[in-house]
């Protein structure tokens, strides 16, 4: 019952010493609340219990009730960090114990040794223990043996066996009322789904245990744990650090178990690492390799090296000396079967490599690079970095881009398992050393064209394929309407000149984190090769007029790979760094422009212009000839306004994510019958001017809630554009006569919006708008019944053809993985939208105004987004708050 029920077997035993009870019944008494101060509570408590429980075990003369409290005392003494003690009392346990009870002890012995990392010996108990146990049909303790030996064999790489075991211990656990051990057979299957590569079902696995352990009140940092593995994996470090250290925090509250502490800090150290903070991997790691060796688990100290050792090179500590505790580590690892060997083996060559050491760093790449043709994904692409650090100190650019080219297919095809956008996303920071490696073997082998590949090969790839549609999951749904009433209410509240209730922003943040979740559990579609990208009919695309300017960075410098009139040429510019430094300070500079009364600093703002272009384009600013230009900008450079630069100011311009994507808009025909929607937000400080203009211009009557320009006030996020969707709205609609929809007031709610939207000609978009850096796929339009989020999207079958979003700060987005861009814009692109126009900074709300009536006038006459916004800002008074305003506008992809 202590597992089953842990609350009720607490009060029963506690009853039961209240009692006066014999002393095997007390013994047992003290035993479940041992096991209960053990898992839930304090370790000291859990011990003095089942000392008691011994004694009595000794006193009622016993030995199988004594053998089975030593074993119970033997796991918390190894929990409590006193390994040898506990070793001790199973030694004692199994002398004592014979038949059934033997092999109840022989299983927990071999927990111990799964928990200090000792597999063969682990291994070697359950094989004694399991024929015994089903020999006298023991279902619960022979199910729980499974699982532990699936739990070895995973541990050591054998997926195979470790589901093999996994099901046959399901099937007896459907036979229990073990509500306790069913919810760990399920974080035992999340935990086997991982380990097989399958990160989606991973998560949801996990997190379906974690409703289970929660319904009993158990702690979880055992979940925790493989959560934050599966984490790391999916590119989530930096929320793998935060759950890992209030994990830690929590169970030092409660004095809980030491080893359960080690193991907490051991993958904080790794979620640190991985998310940039080495002095944080550093400490924690110091700390975990301190408490394993004082426990005495060899396995798990090792590994907690590895980590250490990783951080000491993050911080630039490269010496001979870490080149041979590398080695050794690595040594460690494959006596111990571990998986993570080939970690250690491709440190220690790539210490070697840069210390000049040739001959070991080939030694210990060679090792590495075994991992290459098996294991799970993350595994083989280790052994292809290694490969290519062979053939780069070989001075083979070709067997670089070989390995290069390897590794990176094995990374794609574990991205498109992935269903939802944001893993996609962030699961390319993985291949970042790959792609540099093969870019730097480009630029010195192929030249320009085969550095434009590679650039490439690893640009947006997000946005190569769509994500996989949200599924039709009741939950998700009744989630994404709870979290927009709850929007809603709190907008009201700040609104009315407060701040919403604190229970009301819990909710929200909760249900944020449900609707995250459940996106996270959607599987990819099957791998798909696609199109590959074709140079040469990129060139052809873009003829002799057009010039693509796609810019990669390679050792913090900008080169320029200018594409146009069948060749493709290289300039070098300036460093990433300083460029982005300018830009920062040319957005400042736009949001003062964007309040009048600051003219005095347009010509400052100019001169930064002409900074960045200097940084960013070099020399081939002067080579780009007098058509229009396509900027293809690293996802690091999305803030900069590009229009603002001297060369690019009087253009036609267009900025893209990547050529392939830009290609694929041009492809991207536009869908019959050119419906048209107009979208009006609540609560905009111009009231949306443009949109009555619009509906007048358009000849659709205007719907309930249009009104004329309410003055002209500056908004600093006033204004932004994309729709929600809503609920039925009760005006607005297709008009007679082919006019456009028009949906305000209570017609602009999240699902009428999205239902319209879904295959239109043109949206235009003006609404409230919120970015979030922090989750930037919950950045949100302002709908008449709450946000319409980025999540809401990707639930069109297909997003219009052009969108036009005249608001403050539309096009900002979080920079994530590699070279990735979260956002509502990259969030479009892939739906099949082929162009949006949309602002990288503030604006003043009243100065868009006839910005947007121009660009529409030029749609009107059959140009381009881009070729339309050009006419509109040269059609714009020359005052600084309009200039300003015309250049935070870009167009993005090809419509």
């Amino acid at each position: 019952m202590v597992f089953a029920a842990p609350g009720e077997a607490l009060t029963r035993a506690e009853e039961v010493l209240g009692a006066d009870p014999s002393p095997l019944h007390a013994s047992v008494a003290h035993q479940v609340i041992g096991i209960w101060q053990r898992d839930f509570g304090d370790t000291r408590r859990a011990l003095a219990h089942l000392r008691r429980a011994r004694d009595l075990a000794a006193r009622a003369e016993s030995a199988e009730r004594e053998a089975d409290v030593l074993a119970t005392l033997g796991v918390a003494l190894v929990h409590a960090g006193r390994t040898r003690a506990g070793l001790e009392a199973f030694e004692r346990g199994v002398a004592r114990g014979s038949g059934h009870t033997r092999a109840r002890v022989l299983y927990r012995r071999a927990y111990v040794w799964w928990v200090l990392g000792r597999h063969g010996e682990a291994l070697e108990d359950v094989r004694r223990a399991i024929p015994v146990l089903r020999q006298v049909d023991d279902v619960i303790w022979t199910a729980r043996a499974l699982t532990l030996r699936a739990t070895v064999h995973l541990a050591q790489g054998a997926v195979e066996r470790a589901d093999a075991d996994f099901t046959a211990a399901e099937a007896l656990w459907d036979t229990t009322g073990q509500e306790h051990d069913k919810a760990d057979a399920v974080e035992s299957r999340g935990l086997a789904a991982f380990r097989s590569g399958d990160v989606p079902a991973a998560l949801r696995l996990l997190d379906e245990a974690a409703e289970r352990y929660a319904k009993l009140g158990t702690p979880t940092f055992m979940l925790t744990i493989r959560r934050c593995e599966v984490l790391m994996a999916a590119g989530l470090a930096t929320e793998a650090l935060a759950e890992a250290d209030a994990a830690v925090a929590a169970l030092d509250g409660i004095g809980g178990q030491s080893t359960r502490k080690a193991e907490l800090l051991l993958v904080a150290a790794r979620a640190a690492r991985l998310a940039g903070e080495p002095q944080t991997s550093l400490a924690r790691a110091a700390v975990a390799v301190r408490l394993f060796a004082g426990q005495r688990r060899t396995w798990y100290e090792t590994h907690a090296r590895l980590v250490l050792l990783e951080a000491r090179v993050a911080t630039g500590r490269g010496s001979g000396r870490l080149v041979a505790d590398a080695a050794a580590v690595a040594e460690r690892l494959a006596a111990f079967g571990a998986p993570a060997a080939p970690e250690a083996s491709l440190l220690a060559g790539r210490i070697a490599l840069d210390l000049g050491w040739r001959a070991d760093a080939e030694r210990h790449l060679a090792v590495a690079a075994r991992s290459r043709h098996g294991g799970p994904p993350l595994a083989r692409m280790t052994g292809w970095a290694a490969q290519a650090l062979r053939a780069r100190a070989a001075g083979s650019a070709r067997g670089v881009l070989e390995a290069c080219r390897r590794g990176l297919d094995v990374l794609d095809d574990h991205r498109m398992t992935l269903g939802a956008s944001e893993l996609r996303a962030r699961a390319t920071a993985q291949g970042a050393e790959l792609a540099a490696l093969a870019q730097r073997a480009s630029l010195v082998s192929g030249g320009p064209r085969r550095l434009l590949g590679w650039s490439e090969r690893w640009r947006a790839t997000v946005l190569s394929a769509p994500p996989t549609r949200p599924p039709a999951d009741p939950v998700l749904l009744t989630a994404m309407t709870a979290f927009r009433e709850l929007a809603a209410r709190a907008e009201e509240a700040r609104s009315d000149g407060g701040r919403p209730a604190p229970a009301l922003e819990r909710e929200q943040r909760r249900l944020e984190r449900e609707i995250r979740s459940r996106t996270l559990h959607m599987r990819g579609e099957a791998p798909d090769d696609g199109d590959r990208f074709d140079v040469r009919r990129l060139l052809r695309r873009l003829g002799d007029d057009v010039r693509l300017v796609e810019l990669a960075v390679l050792d913090g410098r900008v080169q320029v790979l200018l594409c146009g009139q069948g060749r493709v040429r290289r300039f070098e510019a300036g460093l990433l760094a300083d460029a982005e430094a300018e830009a920062e300070h040319v957005q400042a500079g736009l949001r003062r422009l964007a309040h009048p009364g600051a003219e005095a600093r347009l010509p400052l703002v100019e001169a930064a212009g002409a900074r960045l272009q200097h940084l960013l384009l070099g020399p081939a600013a002067a080579h780009l000839g007098s058509g229009p230009v396509v900027v293809v900008p690293p996802g690091r450079l999305h803030r900069v306004p590009w229009a603002l630069l001297p060369a690019l100011r009087e253009r036609v311009l267009s900025v893209s994510p990547s050529a392939s994507s830009w290609l694929r808009a041009r492809d991207t025909s536009p869908p019959p019958g050119g419906r048209q929607v107009l979208v009006r937000g609540p609560g905009l400080a111009t009231g949306g001017a443009e949109i009555t203009e619009l509906v007048q211009r358009y000849g659709a009557p205007p719907g309930p809630g249009t009104a004329a320009a309410r003055g002209g006030a500056t908004g600093d996020g006033d204004r932004l554009g994309v729709g929600d969707g809503g609920a039925p709205a009760s005006a607005a609609g297709p008009v007679p006569g082919g006019g456009p929809t028009v949906l305000e007031e209570d017609a602009a709610r999240v699902p009428r919006v999205l239902r319209e939207l879904d295959g239109a000609a043109l949206a235009h978009i003006a609404a409230h708008g919120t970015f979030r850096a922090d989750s930037p796929l919950f950045s949100s339009l302002r709908m008449a019944d709450g946000p319409l989020i980025v999540h809401d999207f990707e639930r069109l079958d297909r997003s219009p053809y052009r969108i036009i979003l005249p608001c403050c700060d539309t096009a900002r987005f979080a920079s994530v993985g590699a070279d990735e861009l979260l956002g509502l814009v990259t969030a479009l692109l892939p739906l099949g939208t082929a162009g949006v126009v949309a602002c990288t900074a503030p604006v003043n709300d009243a100065a868009a105004v006839p910005l947007m009536l121009a660009l529409h006038k030029g749609l009107d006459a059959g140009l381009s987004l881009a070729e339309a916004l050009r006419d509109a800002r040269a059609s714009l008074p020359g005052d600084a708050v309009h200039q300003a305003t015309g250049w935070a506008f870009t167009a993005f992809g090809a419509a």
